[in-house]
């Protein structure tokens, strides 16, 4: 079927899944993978003209912000500057949503920052629903325009390739397992692990790469291809006091209850409890928990840490309890990863990770230790309508390191590493600025924040200066119809911990797509657009034109 047929029989709808469409698929740009840097990438192009196809494996785009329910981690800037307008545009489309359709109270309703989960980690906590209300809206015009088809719960399983260009991908219908192959000119990997990577024989890394390859300090001696970071499956609870809420006992918990994490330096003790690893000194670090913080005159403490509804922000009754979103240190999974592994062994690790977050709930509702030395609050209920799944954990589990291409590009510690810059410039901490990308397509700011690895590392988190995402970091070395519009983009294990925030995929996602339009607009390769001075100056000029920051404003030392 031919480009123009499937586009204008497909009416620009939002596939839904099991609708019947013909085997062959064509378009411009095909963005396999439907997160947070997949819907960027496709609103990017597609307002520049160009016809898309958004695939995505679960039933709903989004990413991290929605099938992972993982509220946005972000910088301290993030309200003024530090992104692109459509990013921004996203989260004040968020409050207006809360705005127009919840009964907040007057006086949330007057904050002009209105955080609707009053959490500590983030300025815009809020549940997965309203962030996939929202990512719809701003696709619907295209949508209904024609310029964008989404392909929900539809996942790549081979690619065809020839002289160093991908012909087509095959999309496999995960309700039917009917085959679909997509054809175009250009394909952008927004994929939570660089799922296409593999499959269009696109050079890439896992894990730890060795400090002789990098020379980061940070960096292992040796290179540990499968020390990947731990993934989480996450959930939300609220707490109705009085109410016996607790869960089946889970199969595994006698495993977890007991389970101690074997990392180098030595985790604290029992994952499944109040004491873990501070992440930044690796010292052992307790953590007050307690979802009536309230009336006890508590600190709150991790019930504060991600809740995304805080029910002070809404009509008296609207909500029974504040809502919780559990995304910590005791439900992340680091036992064995699920990349390039075998789909039978990726299975057994991502039940297993299932278990461990019922585990930390049951034990929570049983066994952990309350403040009034009592033990397990029963009344936290977990709340499967926040997640659309019927065991309550989320749809996809939040990912953290994906696969990442060999790109002309690599970011190393060395260029955003506060400790690493100093050393390396011998300028002082309020001089000191990550490194400059003749290339820029964007910007971003986060510590180098990574979780516990499969290849038993704990944490390593440390500072990191605000950068910038180098053109070079999209493009791999030798294909040159595929772009990296997510996690998967040219960074090492280290500098992917701070390339990997919401903001930052994104920003990613949308430099790639515009980086596409602009290749089929001038009939050239993204390659050249980034060698050639004078086009790539253009385009640096073209993106901030439609509100992609490429440079930071100096900032204070904060």
């Amino acid at each position: 079927m031919h480009r123009r047929q499937f586009l204008e029989t497909a009416g620009g709808l939002l596939l839904a899944p099991g609708l019947s469409l013909g085997r062959e698929l064509a378009c411009d740009v095909a963005v396999i993978g439907g997160g947070t840097g997949g819907c960027a990438a496709a609103l990017a192009a597609a307002r520049n003209g160009v016809r898309v196809v958004l695939t995505e494996e679960t039933g709903w785009i989004g990413g991290q912000l929605t099938s992972q329910a993982v509220p946005p981690d972000e910088h301290a800037w993030i309200e003024s500057f530090g992104s692109t307008r459509t990013y921004r545009d996203y989260r004040e489309r968020v409050r207006d949503y809360y705005r127009r359709n919840y009964p907040l109270t007057e006086q949330a309703r007057r904050v002009r920052e209105l955080n609707p989960g009053n959490s500590r980690v983030s300025r815009l906590t809020h549940e997965p629903r309203v962030s996939l209300a929202v990512l719809e809206e701003m696709l619907a015009p295209f949508v209904s325009g024609g310029q964008i088809v989404v392909l929900l719960r539809h996942k790549p399983v081979a690619a065809d390739t020839a002289a160093d260009r991908i012909r087509s991908v095959t999309l496999r219908d995960l309700e039917t397992g009917r085959d679909h192959t997509i054809s175009a000119p250009y394909f952008l990997d927004a994929t939570e692990q660089g799922d296409l990577l593999p499959l269009a024989g696109v050079e890439y890394v896992t894990g730890a790469e060795s400090s002789k390859e990098t020379g980061e300090p940070h960096a292992p001696a040796e290179a540990h291809p499968a020390a990947i970071q731990a993934f989480t499956y996450c959930f939300a609870m609220d707490h109705v006091p009085g109410e016996d809420q607790r869960i089946e006992k889970p199969a595994d918990y006698e495993f977890w209850r007991s389970y101690v994490p074997d990392l180098r330096p030595a985790w604290p003790g029992k994952l499944l409890s109040w004491t873990v690893s501070d992440p930044i000194t690796l010292a052992p670090r307790t953590h007050p928990f307690d979802p009536m913080y309230d009336l006890n005159h508590a600190d709150g403490g991790l019930w504060l840490y991600r809740r995304i509804a805080d029910r002070r922000n809404f009509s008296p009754g609207a909500y029974a309890s504040d809502i919780c979103l559990v995304n910590w240190p005791q439900n992340d999974y680091c036992l064995g990863n699920i990349l390039d592994v075998g789909e039978a062994e990726a299975a057994r690790h991502r039940a297993r990770a299932r278990q461990l977050s019922l585990s930390l709930l049951f034990w929570m509702q049983t066994e952990a230790p309350r403040g009034d030395r009592g033990l397990g609050w029963p009344g936290l209920r977990l709340r499967r309508d926040i997640t659309g799944t019927e065991d309550g954990l989320a749809m996809h589990p939040y990912i953290r390191e994906s696969r990442r291409i060999r790109a002309e590009f690599t970011v190393l510690e060395q260029h955003v590493g506060a400790t690493a810059r100093g050393k390396l410039t011998g300028k002082l901490t309020g001089e000191l600025t990550a490194a400059h990308f003749e290339d820029s397509v964007g910007i971003g700011s986060y510590r180098i924040d990574l979780h516990p690895s499969s290849g038993g590392e704990n944490y390593i988190d440390i500072s990191s200066l605000p950068f910038q995402i180098p053109m070079g970091a999209l493009i791999p070395r030798r294909v040159e119809n595929l772009l990296a519009a997510a996690k998967n983009l040219g960074v090492t294990h280290i500098t992917n911990g701070c390339y990997r925030l919401h903001p930052v995929e994104w920003n990613t996602g949308e430099s790639a797509g515009l980086l596409a339009a602009r290749a089929i607009q001038l009939k050239t390769e993204p390659r050249r657009i980034r060698s050639q001075e004078k086009l790539r100056a253009e385009f640096q000029e073209w993106i901030q034109d439609q509100g992609v920051e490429i440079a930071w404003p100096r900032l204070t030392p904060r």
